[in-house]
């Protein structure tokens, strides 16, 4: 078997484990994948910055702001509130800065954005647990349910 052939093996077995690890995943899991894949792209980004491939840069930034989109579009307004409605303009926030990143390839805006999405992740990974492994439609607790789902 010639590289590239594994390789495609690899990446192949990778997929359907990412694929398995999704289907499984509580809606908190699957949040917390995304906050990790935009941390992720925004290292990449620095990487690239430093190396000067700016197609990759610009690749991995925009990557970047379409995840923050992915966590924008979850979010559930009316169970959220007012949580719900800054996380909404923190996350719009967080795309403008990427674009001026992108733009002038300015990686003191990456570490912000990074930090700013490390401070939302460390709250909820800190989230208690019988609240991360809530499904959307599970049985819930009266009252449960408009303190935690921020998310539909």
């Amino acid at each position: 078997m010639t590289y590239s052939n594994t390789r495609g093996a690899i990446n192949q077995y990778a997929k359907v484990k990412n694929n398995a690890v999704i289907e499984d995943a509580s809606p908190h899991k699957l949040i917390q994948m995304l906050m990790e894949g935009v941390l992720e792209k925004i290292a990449m980004a620095k990487n690239f910055i430093d190396s000067g491939d700016i197609p990759n840069k610009g690749s991995h930034i925009s990557w970047a702001i379409s995840i923050i989109d992915g966590l924008k579009v979850s979010l559930n307004k009316e169970a959220g509130g007012e949580i719900a409605e800054n996380l909404d303009r923190l996350y719009d926030y967080m795309q403008r800065r990427l674009v001026e990143a992108n733009l002038h390839s300015d990686k003191g805006i990456l570490d912000e954005v990074a930090g700013l999405l490390n401070e939302i992740k460390g709250a909820w990974d800190a989230m208690p647990i019988e609240y991360q492994e809530m499904r959307p439609n599970a049985p819930e607790e009266a009252g449960t349910a408009d303190r935690v789902n921020v998310i539909s």
